[in-house]
């Protein structure tokens, strides 16, 4: 299971870090993936990490503002969000990889490979 936190209301150019913690299974061996949905549009990934941090990858939309780090003492993977924008408001989700031996991650909202979602975190940006 993983549970998203940390989401709220932020003014345009301010900043927040959202959390996914993991239950029942070990984090620190699967790729983690940060996706966000707003309304009327589709899912859209945003950046990931790779188990043992070998590897990570970012959007073009949130590249320099967005950054993704573990903390596998805790079982939980982060999202820092900074320089926020209107248009960064959604529903953010966090999913695990499936395979625990993969070695990279990806962006893309592959269903197939993150098999493991959290139920969402509301992040609004105003201006």
């Amino acid at each position: 299971q993983l549970v998203e936190s940390g989401g709220g209301l932020v003014q345009s150019g301010g900043s927040l870090r959202l959390s996914c913690a993991a239950s029942g299974f070990n984090l620190a061996d699967r790729a983690v993936g940060w996706f966000r949905q707003a309304p009327g549009k589709e899912r859209e990934g945003l950046i990931c990490i790779s188990r043992g941090r070998f590897y990570s990858d970012t959007a073009d939309s949130v590249k320099g503002r967005f950054t993704i780090s573990r903390d596998n003492a805790k079982n939980t993977v982060y999202l820092q969000m900074n320089s926020l924008k209107p248009e960064d408001t959604a529903v953010y989700y966090c999913a695990a990889d499936w395979d625990e031996y993969a070695f990279d991650c990806t962006v893309k909202v592959d269903r197939g490979r993150y098999l493991y979602w959290g139920q969402g975190a509301q992040v609004t940006v105003s201006s």
